[in-house]
């Protein structure tokens, strides 16, 4: 869903058929808001040079 090129980021049935198996619609729909979130936020920061701080270390 994040890459950057149509054949990288379809949602195929078969990836949507073993989510569903996983999460309910609703935690599918959920899911994918975080994603695409995150993903704007990335690309937002990423085109005015905002930097990770590194706050993923300890």
């Amino acid at each position: 869903m994040t890459a950057t090129t149509p054949e990288e980021n379809a949602v195929t049935d078969d990836l949507f058929a073993r989510l569903a198996s996983y999460f309910s619609t609703e935690e599918i729909v959920i899911l994918t808001e975080i994603i695409a979130w995150e993903n704007a936020s990335a690309r937002f920061n990423r085109a005015l040079g905002v930097t990770a701080d590194q706050l993923w270390k300890r």
